[in-house]
């Protein structure tokens, strides 16, 4: 069953590359008593994912700060060593925190996970965005798959 709002979000261990290598991140710590903008994306270097998604949210980041959100996360189900190769490509900085669901661990424990296997990209995350206050979902905003009309940044900056 895919988490909806007002469900918590579930405990799950992912990953992130910091100046001293790859880190854990857990969920618990994450979005614990914080507002946090999640977004999650099929893959890192995609089109969609590259020329969209991901820049938008790094070009909103400053407005979504300055409406309480204290902290954007991009997560894919990648390996953290890609992720961080992504931000770096694509300038995000410390505007959006790059997070790994390399196993897809998080995308299953939402319900969003999106199996991609005969196209040749395995299981992958559904393209979705998402307020999260206290690790409590507030807003969701699930696409349909190969679209991409209600997770961009534009779109959660609007329900802040």
């Amino acid at each position: 069953m895919a988490i909806k709002v007002g469900d918590k979000i579930p405990s799950v261990t992912l990953k992130t590359m910091t100046k001293d290598g790859m880190k854990d991140v857990k969920t618990d710590e994450l979005f614990a008593g914080k507002k946090v903008a999640l977004f999650a994306v099929p893959g890192a270097f995609t089109p969609t994912c590259s020329a969209k998604h991901l820049p938008g949210f790094v070009d909103k980041a400053s407005q979504m700060k300055a409406k309480g959100v204290d902290s954007i996360v991009c997560t894919a189900v990648n390996d953290a060593f890609v992720m961080d190769a992504w931000g770096k490509a694509q300038n995000v900085g410390d505007k959006v925190m790059m997070v790994a669901d390399g196993s897809a661990d998080f995308a299953k424990a939402l319900g969003l996970e999106f199996d991609l296997g005969p196209r040749g990209l395995g299981m992958r995350s559904q393209r979705y965005s998402m307020i999260i206050e206290n690790g409590v979902v507030k807003k969701l905003n699930l696409e349909n798959a190969g679209a991409f009309e209600v997770s961009d940044a534009d779109a959660l900056l609007k329900q802040l």
